[in-house]
């Protein structure tokens, strides 16, 4: 004979189950919408730069709280984080909402990310649902926007790309392919030029990375080059954000004062003074060259006398701090506006690198 257990029935037990059942449905909320995100207001398509902001704006859907908005612009190969990488989060508004200003690219993305989700300021490639990504929304911009074609020139024995987009290096400029161009003797030409109205400047990167070694330019005379210009030798990384880009610079220009020193060496950031180093660039042709080593690099300026180099040392300097390591940098070769000099060019700016030189 089964005895009856009288402990699991009548009615206190069924009110105990009933609490149960009621605490077990508050402490474990199931979610029925799967979480998503959309662009109400697509921005046009456009080569991009640091000038040109638009209107954005969509909505998401089954957001959590403490939920929120990352927005990429793409220009070339490469995603930015907007609409700054110092502000890279839009808040989700009453209503599900959100809405921002965004840099203009051919393609825009819009991830619903988790609180304590830290984007990267440039990507080669999206990132993927998951690891605090919660949904992720991607769009081409609108109208009939076409890309202008690729132009590249050989210079140097290396292939470089000549940049036909605004850059706000040194504040915002645009560039014009017509401003570059190779002579019969192989010297680079960069011009700065005031194209309908506006001062248009010159830039080539080259194609592939070089890594360690000797970087080197042999310039003709830059000495009274006009104040508000300003001529770099750099490298540049820019998926490498977390190591300032991968930048070390050296710059011609007066910085907008004809007294100035008109020559500096830069590891970047360059906000910190140990990491800037200015002297005087003398009168006629010099070579320009720094030697990248991990954990150091050492500038020179040398002046060039006839046909070869002479021991007429200009000035040297050792970096031991900050110097980033060797990664996907490009050497670039930039002559441009300096928008923070008080007054524009006198006249148009020419600059003739006679030769790039590399040893690893």
């Amino acid at each position: 004979m089964v005895k009856e257990d009288r402990s699991r029935s009548g009615p206190a037990f069924v009110a105990s189950s009933i609490v149960c059942l009621l605490v077990s449905s508050c402490a474990s909320p199931r979610s029925t919408v799967d979480p998503s995100i959309e662009f109400t207001t697509i921005p046009t398509a456009d080569t991009g730069g640091p000038a040109k902001l638009a209107p954005v704006a969509g909505r998401v859907t089954g957001a959590r709280q403490g939920q929120r908005v990352v927005m990429f612009a793409r220009s070339g190969d490469i995603w930015w984080v907007q609409p700054f990488r110092s502000r890279p989060f839009t808040a989700i508004e009453d209503g599900s909402t959100w809405k921002n200003s965004i840099h203009l690219g051919t393609e825009y993305a819009a991830l619903l990310v988790d609180a304590d989700y830290r984007p990267p300021a440039t990507t080669g490639s999206l990132p993927e649902r998951g690891g605090g990504i919660a949904a992720i929304a991607r769009v081409a911009g609108t109208g009939t926007f076409v890309p202008p074609a690729r132009k590249t020139l050989a210079f140097s024995g290396y292939e470089w790309e000549v940049r036909q987009q605004p850059s706000d290096r040194y504040g915002m400029n645009d560039y014009d392919a017509r401003n570059v161009w190779v002579d019969q003797e192989g010297h680079l030409h960069l011009l700065m030029s005031q194209r309908d109205g506006r001062w248009t400047s010159a830039e080539v990167w080259m194609t592939r990375s070089l890594g360690y070694g000797t970087y080197s330019i042999d310039l003709r005379d830059t000495s009274q080059i006009d104040p508000a210009a300003a001529l770099s030798l750099y490298t540049w990384d820019p998926l490498s954000a977390d190591q300032n880009f991968r930048e070390l610079t050296v710059d011609v220009s007066r910085w907008g004062d004809p007294g100035s020193m008109n020559g500096q060496y830069v590891v970047q950031p360059e906000s910190v003074a140990a990491n800037v180093f200015r002297f005087a660039v003398p009168a006629g042709r010099v070579t320009h060259s720094f030697r990248w080593e991990p954990g150091r690099v050492s500038f020179r300026t040398v002046r060039l006398r006839g046909t070869s180099r002479s021991d007429d040392l200009v000035a040297e300097r050792l970096f031991t701090v900050r110097v980033p390591t060797a990664g996907a940098e490009n050497p670039h070769i930039v002559l441009l506006y300096d928008r923070g000099s008080p007054k524009p060019p006198s006249k148009d700016v020419e600059v003739v690198v006679e030769k790039f030189a590399f040893l690893p």
